[in-house]
């Protein structure tokens, strides 16, 4: 019979062989992702942007001192290659442990250049440590000039507003249509549109991305991706639609309206639970009721516009909703009256329509249906 210090001994020697075991595995998974990624920016030499080491970054940020936000996906610290040239560094947290974003961010932004898309400047792949490098843009991302037209100390106006939305446009149209293979962004939202010191808006954040084909009418996919809110329904079931470039098309209509209204139209309070909240207001806007404070006639033909053009984009069946090109000339050339008001899109999955000055939104319950 083993004495008791024999059994606690062979406990924890087998303890002690499994943790050993385990972290075998562990390292030899990280080397084999990192053999991986260094194999991928070996290939990618040919169009690569500058290659920092996590020195460097440390050097640039001045020890990652400004911290400028944080994200699903990391951290973005504020930094200086010079004296004249500062930038964004975005620290890529481990959760993504076969480096699929990063291998698709640096994979995809090295390879676009347009005024209204980010430059990918560099990035860091040592060891664990994997980061991207931007310019840095002074004035934030667009959320952070959402506001009412009321609000007439952070509200831009509305010339502003559409020469932002129209920037938008035509930086998604050069993803769809501009490059050798179509890119879908996935998650267009208000926190992925950057503003430099003219507000000019710069799409951003490509982790979600997806290279097409040249006819990228149907795209595959094995999970819903994009930002709560802004992901078209047939992202979330098959049962709407096929998954194309339509559905970067429903997430810019989301945003356009955000921007008209200048308030969110989702309520994020729940992950599990959440409700699109389809504003009222716009519709009473297009038809001449105007409901949000606008003072210049013009202006009401601008707002007006865009809430129309919005509806447009956030049709549920993506074969009713406009090609970016077909937005882009609706905001270049045509005068609000000369744009058709599309259905409600929400109409169909609303019983009750309430009446009255003081209700402006009706939710509406979005849940995945199983294919």
């Amino acid at each position: 019979m083993k004495s008791p210090t024999a059994i606690v001994g062979s406990i924890f020697l087998g303890l002690l062989v499994i943790a050993v075991f385990k972290g075998i595995l562990y390292f030899r998974k990280k080397q084999e992702d990192q053999e991986r990624v260094d194999k991928f920016l070996e290939d990618y030499r040919a169009e690569k942007p500058a290659r920092f080491t996590y020195a460097d970054l440390k050097r640039i940020t001045n020890g990652f001192k400004e911290n400028l936000g944080e994200g699903a996906h990391g951290a973005v610290f504020r930094g200086k290659l010079s004296s004249e040239i500062q930038v964004a560094v975005k620290i890529l947290n481990n959760t993504d442990v076969e480096g699929n974003e990063f291998i698709n961010e640096v994979g995809i932004m090295g390879k676009i250049h347009h005024i209204n898309v980010v430059r990918l400047l560099g990035f860091c792949a040592e060891g664990f440590h994997r980061a991207l490098v931007y310019n840095f843009f002074p004035n934030g991302s667009l959320q952070s000039f959402i506001f009412p037209p009321e609000d007439k100390d952070h509200f831009l106006g509305w010339e502003k507003l559409q020469h932002i939305a129209l920037g938008i446009a035509k930086g998604i149209a050069y993803l769809h249509q501009g490059c050798n293979h179509p890119i879908i962004h996935f998650d267009i939202n208000p926190h992925n549109v950057l503003l430099d010191d003219n507000f000019t808006p710069k799409i951003s954040d490509f982790g979600l991305a997806k290279l097409c084909s040249k006819n990228p009418s149907v795209v595959s996919m094995t999970a819903a991706r994009g930002t709560l809110g802004y992901i078209a329904p047939e992202v979330f079931s098959r049962n709407f639609g096929n998954v194309s470039y339509k559905s970067d098309i429903y997430s810019y209509g989301m945003l356009l309206l955000e921007m008209v209204g200048g308030r969110k139209n989702v309520d994020m309070s729940s992950p599990e639970d959440f409700n699109v909240l389809y504003p009222d207001w716009i519709h009473n806007l297009v038809d001449g009721d105007v409901h949000i404070h606008v003072e210049d006639e013009g202006d009401v033909k601008i707002a007006k516009k865009l809430a129309i053009i919005g509806l447009w984009c956030i049709q549920w069946q993506p074969g009713n909703r406009p090609s970016i090109k077909s937005v882009i000339h609706m905001l270049e050339t045509q005068e609000e009256n000369q744009i058709a008001v599309p259905p409600n899109p929400f109409h169909s999955a609303t019983s009750t329509t309430v009446k009255g000055p003081t209700s402006t939104r009706r939710p509406l319950h979005l849940e995945v249906i199983e294919e």
